[in-house]
């Protein structure tokens, strides 16, 4: 396998070597000879063994080329001393030696030495020994930056995910309350808190099925669960598409408003769109009841005005609500409507564009309701058959 990739590696950075003599012709002759291979190292020297620590602790170098033969700390001595530091695990020592004994060699591989080199110096055997040494200094630093890319990487992965996965938790908290694609954009909006407590204009729209008390008196548990199944799936739908908040099911009604938790330009229309919409999907599975021998209907009552919204409950249960008057007399029209029939209130009315209004509708009418003082006006969409008993 080729060096040529490795080499590139050590000739792109400049390598630092440090050569270590207390004598000074030797220090200069080493130094000159490796200037002269001109392989762009940058050459420091020391003098001492006490010298060469403090200069290698200073700026760790990418090889050493040490004397042996040193009156304060010997060559042997300083190899231990590096090699017992961490710093220097992986930086080449090269022992610069005149003696030739194998018992001096096994000493100096003992103490952490990687090479020899011997005196007088050979300029192709210091060439060769010293790229090699560096070869091996620049993959462990390749090796060490990819470790340490990794670390990086691994510690941002273990972030983001940390992070999606409060997304995912948020997110599915917040989908008990919202349809699926406002839970998405509220996560995506980055709000942090979407059901504090606020106020807000709304449109409120209850609907409730004619017929119910008495049917579920009449039939078994999974014939009741069933026709609610059938009626909370078909709404459901219904009121994503339309972008609803649900507030809750009621049983055999439920409560949806617009224009909170986001804003919506056009909640009154939405809202209107949805309760027809809804009284079209009533009146097909009224057919369906009927074609088993259940007769029951939809009632929806619809209102607009300000109301105060947010989380409201326990710790181990809460729920996102709209209180005020808007929804007390939402529900108290849905409880004064036939079944298949729709009440709006002259407010919301009023808002409408005159295209948005149904051709149906009757009105207005003053009609007295419960827990509200006087007559409000009314509106009528849709059926003109007697109520139902609920």
């Amino acid at each position: 396998m080729s060096d040529a990739p490795v080499d590139r590696l050590v000739v792109a950075r400049q390598c630092r070597l440090l050569v270590v003599d207390d004598t000074p012709a030797d220090r200069r002759v080493l130094t000159d000879r490796l200037l002269a291979l001109q392989q762009g190292y940058e050459v420091e020297q020391a003098s001492s063994g006490v010298e060469a620590l403090a200069a290698a602790r200073r700026a760790v170098p990418d090889l050493i080329l040490l004397d042996v033969m040193m009156p304060d700390l010997n060559g042997f001595e300083v190899c231990r001393l590096l090699r017992a530091d961490s710093a220097f695990a992986a930086v080449p020592i090269v022992l610069v030696t005149s003696l030739d004994a194998s018992a001096d060699r096994v000493r100096g591989l003992e103490a952490g030495a990687d090479d020899f080199v011997s005196k007088p110096y050979k300029t192709e055997e210091l060439r060769a020994r010293i790229r090699s040494l560096l070869r091996v200094k620049a993959l462990y630093d390749q090796v060490a930056a990819q470790r340490e890319e990794l670390a990086r990487w691994s510690a941002t992965l273990s972030e983001r995910v940390a992070e999606q996965l409060g997304q995912i938790e948020r997110l599915a908290r917040l989908k008990r309350f919202f349809s699926p694609a406002l839970a998405e954009r509220l996560v995506q909006d980055g709000d942090t808190n979407p059901m504090r407590s606020h106020r807000q204009d709304i449109s409120v729209l209850f609907a409730d099925l004619r017929g119910f008390t008495a049917f579920a008196e009449a039939v078994g548990p999974d014939v009741l669960m069933g026709v609610l199944g059938e009626f909370h799936a078909s709404m459901g739908e219904a009121i994503h598409r339309h972008e609803g908040t649900l507030e809750r099911f009621t049983g055999d009604g439920l409560m949806v408003f617009f224009n909170d938790p986001v804003p919506q330009a056009d909640h009154v229309e939405r809202a209107l769109s949805l309760a027809l919409e809804m009284q079209a999907r009533g009146a097909l599975l009224r057919e369906r009841w009927l074609a088993r021998g259940t007769e029951l209907g939809l009632g929806l009552g619809l209102s607009c005005g300000t109301a105060t919204l947010g989380a409201i409950g326990f710790d181990a249960r809460q729920d996102y609500a709209a209180i005020g008057s808007v929804t007390n007399r939402a529900a108290r029209l849905c409880a004064q409507a036939r079944a298949g029939e729709l009440l709006v209130c002259d407010g919301l009315w009023q808002r409408l564009p005159v295209t948005a209004r149904p051709l149906d509708a009757r009105g207005p009418e003053q009609l007295v309701l419960g827990g509200i003082a006087g007559a409000v006006p009314v509106y009528r969409v849709g059926s003109t058959s007697a109520p139902a008993a609920a």
